[in-house]
């Protein structure tokens, strides 16, 4: 069974740093391409980052252009988003995608196997 489990979602102030980290059981996350949505209440999921390992692509929404970043501890099987200088338009509920060999989008028909989610709040 194919499963993601995400972790370290939380409060966090405007201005600070908060890591994701998101478990792969099943599969190997370095022959799929990656990625991390983000859904705010009363909002459409929305595409934040992705990276392709095998092909070696990577897009990002532009509001998380320099505050952002995907990686992949391909030993472990876990995926990462770091989130720096976060504002109160971060907040919602984060998830992280894998999906089919390729380019990477930051689309979500392109995933297939989604985690469970966790909230992340930015607030003072």
């Amino acid at each position: 069974q194919w499963q993601l489990v995400e972790s370290g979602g939380g409060l966090v102030q405007p201005g600070g740093s908060l890591r994701l980290s998101c478990a792969a059981s099943g599969f190997l996350l370095e022959y799929k391409k990656i990625g991390w949505f983000r859904q705010a209440p009363g909002k459409e999921r929305e595409g934040v980052i992705c990276f392709s390992p095998g092909v070696g692509s990577r897009n990002y929404a532009g509001v998380v252009k320099g505050r952002f970043g995907i990686s992949l501890d391909s030993d472990k099987n876990i995926m990462y988003l770091q989130m720096n200088n976060l504002t109160p338009e971060d907040t919602g509920v984060y998830y992280c995608a894998a999906g089919p060999w390729g380019d990477c989008g930051i689309v979500v028909r392109e995933y297939d196997t989604w985690g469970q989610g966790t909230q992340v709040t930015v607030s003072s």
